[in-house]
């Protein structure tokens, strides 16, 4: 007797977090482990917080904080993901966030406001994060403050998935707003997952259903977290080399990839990159789906085409 996957959601970090396990009878205990590790990482690296680890590290002067496991991986996947997109994805954007507004939970960012005053320049960059794995420390800059953002809740994705997969012994989804991660079996045929422009699309609206049989997808985009100030739109997506929101020709880009952490470091950086996106994800050997702001998609890798209508997944995404 086969029996069809469970699911159930919350809220937490200011999105909505989704698991589904292949087996109903083990979705308290995964919500059990997820519910943990999403309050470990909001007590560990949120910068709205005043609480918060991150912002003892924050407050320290350029001092070294020794920190937990968890905000010291948080810290590495960060500063990992500026090395590897070229600093493209850079953690130290923390206080061009909050210039231009971002200082709250986005549910609560005025949608207007008065312009900007402030200069914006390139941020101070990720080479100025110190960190000691044998002291367990990490360090800024006086002044330096950090937005472990999206990579974060990327890697607490992955982290949630496989320590619920591992304990339960089944078939394990975990999506932090979109951002997912799966881990041991899936289901017949891989977890169908719907990919369109917004999270909130009508069916009628165009978009592609994929299988997901192991590892990550994630979408970064200008889109959903968008507000203005004097009049001028600005959205979450900083370019670190300007201090500025990217000036971007994709309204949205998926990624799929070995992890939800890979995903979304590469998804954020093609938002940033723009035109040259499409070839940098190609000689990555990703697969993608790029939406411009006419709504127009371009496909990379193996990625299917859209379809009018949510319909059976195309194609197996495995890590």
């Amino acid at each position: 007797m086969t029996t069809s996957p469970a699911r159930s959601s919350f809220r937490a970090l200011g999105t909505t977090v989704v698991m589904a396990v292949t087996d109903p009878a083990h979705l308290v205990e995964v919500e059990r482990i997820v519910h943990r590790c999403v309050t470990e990482l909001d007590q560990a690296a949120s910068r709205f917080r005043p609480d918060s680890e991150l912002a003892a590290v924050q407050a320290a002067g350029g001092r070294p904080v020794v920190v937990s496991d968890v905000l010291f991986e948080a810290v590495e996947q960060a500063v990992e993901a500026a090395r590897v997109t070229g600093g493209l994805v850079d953690p130290t954007v923390g206080t061009v966030m909050e210039i231009i507004g971002y200082d709250r939970d986005f549910s609560e960012v005025a949608p207007t406001g008065p312009p900007v005053r402030a200069t914006l320049a390139a941020v101070p960059g990720w080479r100025a994060v110190r960190l000691d794995p044998r002291r367990r420390t990490v360090s800024v800059p006086s002044g330096v403050r950090l937005d472990l953002g999206a990579t974060a809740k990327a890697g607490c994705a992955d982290r949630a998935a496989a320590r619920a997969g591992a304990s339960t012994g089944v078939g394990v989804l975990v999506s932090l707003g979109g951002d997912l991660a799966v881990a041991g079996e899936a289901p017949d045929g891989g977890w169908a997952i719907r990919v369109a422009d917004r999270h909130d699309a009508g069916p009628d609206d165009p978009s592609v259903t994929v299988a997901v049989a192991g590892g990550g997808l994630a979408t970064s985009g200008t889109g959903a977290r968008r507000w203005q100030r004097g009049g001028r739109l600005v959205h979450h997506l900083v370019d670190p080399h300007t201090g500025r929101p990217a000036d971007t020709c994709w309204r949205t880009v998926t990624v799929a990839a070995p992890t939800c952490l890979e995903a979304n470091r590469a998804s954020t950086a093609a938002v940033i990159l723009g035109r040259a996106a499409p070839a940098w994800l190609t000689g990555l050997g990703l697969h993608a789906r790029l939406v411009a702001e006419d709504g127009s998609v371009t496909g990379v890798g193996e990625w299917p085409e859209d379809r009018l209508t949510p319909a059976s997944p195309d194609r197996l995404v495995r890590s």
